[in-house]
């Protein structure tokens, strides 16, 4: 059973943040979130899910992917799209984002993430990577719990009309997500600005910009340079060359033994 209230326009400000829509959509809403499906390419044009920061709860995964009784299975891509092949139910919603609120609240939140209304197909390359979409996902929910904020996030399928057809779903080759904006309700983040770094002068966590190199200038060919000393190093025999090999060992082992 799903929640009703889904996506909170107020969440951030008295003013309405609408997610972005366009005509035609069907629009599904979550606990916490709202899913807006586009029922001909049977996947979702856009979500928009509301974090709380400070109220984020640990739920166990779960992996109970089911369709959603409230459209037609013929507008949404089920189980049929991602069986036998490397393709991967990416979450447009990630599952821990709307994860928070009471214990009973946060269970209903994570069971509606695994609605296939709430997926996309995605390579594992980019669903899995720690660069790609999971790295975003982790900066977005890290930087709610930890400076305790609230934030909204969008996210959705790119869809375009060449877009390569597969068990007859046309699979886009592109996501979006994007955050607009934010809300702390506790104290804010303390200003650092005042402290200043002796040497710096400057806040003492932010390090000094690097002094500009100077052009790279062409080293000449004179005699005691390296230059020479590889030219003459070159006109040395071979068990020469051993000798001074071992003996220059020799003096650095004894260097490193006598400060030891």
């Amino acid at each position: 059973m799903t929640s009703t209230a889904g996506y909170d326009t107020a969440f951030l400000s008295t003013i309405d943040l609408d997610p972005p829509t366009r005509p035609g959509l069907v629009v599904l809403p979550y606990t916490h979130f709202t899913v807006a499906i586009d029922p001909d390419r049977r996947l979702a044009a856009s979500t928009a899910v509301n974090i709380d920061g400070p109220q984020l709860r640990d739920v166990e995964r779960g992996d109970d992917w089911q369709l959603d009784p409230r459209l037609p299975a013929t507008q949404q891509a089920g189980p049929e799209l991602y069986s036998s092949n490397d393709l991967d139910r990416g979450h447009l919603v990630r599952r821990r984002d709307p994860v928070w609120g009471n214990a009973a609240i946060a269970k209903q939140a994570n069971a509606d993430t695994f609605h296939y209304t709430v997926c996309a197909p995605q390579t594992a390359t980019l669903n899995q990577s720690k660069t790609l979409w999971l790295d975003l996902e982790d900066y977005v929910l890290d930087h709610a719990r930890q400076y305790g904020q609230r934030l909204s996030v969008y996210s959705g399928c790119i869809f375009a009309d060449d877009d390569p057809v597969y068990r007859g779903v046309a699979i886009p080759r592109g996501s979006s997500k994007s955050q607009p904006g934010n809300k702390t309700p506790s104290s804010p983040r303390p200003d650092t600005s005042s402290a200043r770094h002796p040497r710096w002068g400057r806040s003492s966590n932010v390090p000094p910009a690097p002094t500009p190199l100077s052009p790279a200038r062409p080293v000449p060919n004179l005699p005691g340079t390296d230059r020479g000393h590889r030219r003459r190093d070159r006109a040395v025999d071979a068990p020469t060359r051993r000798r001074r090999s071992v003996h220059a060992s020799a003096r650095c082992s004894a260097r490193t033994w006598t400060v030891d």
